[in-house]
């Protein structure tokens, strides 16, 4: 079993509206504690998309927007004062739009974001297992349905997040090796 350095976590996942971090922002946000309580929100945006997720994000955004400043206030009222870590697949991307919303003074979270990717690679996963259509049939070795979930929905996949971390903390070495071929 796996002993992590922290249980002050937090999952996070971000929709924005380009891969480019100088054009982008955040459309969406899912944020999930380790106890299961969530938060989702959908920010205000009236500039540049990219066509992919014009094709795909924007349809998925049905809920009610709130303003960036609204954002800050709301996620930082859920996460409170403990500073946790935060945890996302890819963080790249998300760690860079949340410091593009909160800014480097008024980050809400520890300053180190635990990217899930790495992890993967470190335990000898190749990262692109966690993608839904992997031929290798990642989470189903791991006992998990994602179908449950739904792709490119910052709150699902937050959850999912965290439904993987989960069960990785359970694994076994004798688990770890089934998922590794």
């Amino acid at each position: 079993m796996i002993k992590p350095f922290s249980d002050n976590i937090i999952f996070v996942d971000t929709e924005f509206s380009s891969l480019d971090p100088y054009k982008g922002e955040i459309l969406s946000i899912g944020l999930v504690k380790l106890n299961g309580e969530e938060l989702y929100l959908e920010l205000e945006y009236a500039g540049e998309i990219s066509d992919w997720v014009k094709e795909n994000i924007v349809p998925t955004l049905r809920g009610a927007k709130v303003s960036r400043g609204e954002a800050i206030q709301k996620i930082k009222s859920f996460i409170g004062d403990k500073e946790p870590f935060m945890v996302s697949y890819i963080n790249q991307f998300d760690a860079i739009y949340w410091y593009k919303l909160f800014g480097l003074e008024n980050n809400p979270c520890y300053w180190i974001p635990i990217d899930f990717a790495s992890i993967l690679f470190a335990l000898g996963i190749a990262p692109e297992s966690y993608y839904f259509g992997d031929k290798n049939n990642f989470y189903e070795k791991i006992g998990i349905d994602h179908s449950k979930y739904k792709q490119h929905n910052a709150l699902d996949d937050a959850k999912l997040l965290r439904e993987v971390y989960l069960k990785f903390l359970q694994l076994n070495p004798q688990d770890l090796e089934k998922i590794q071929k």
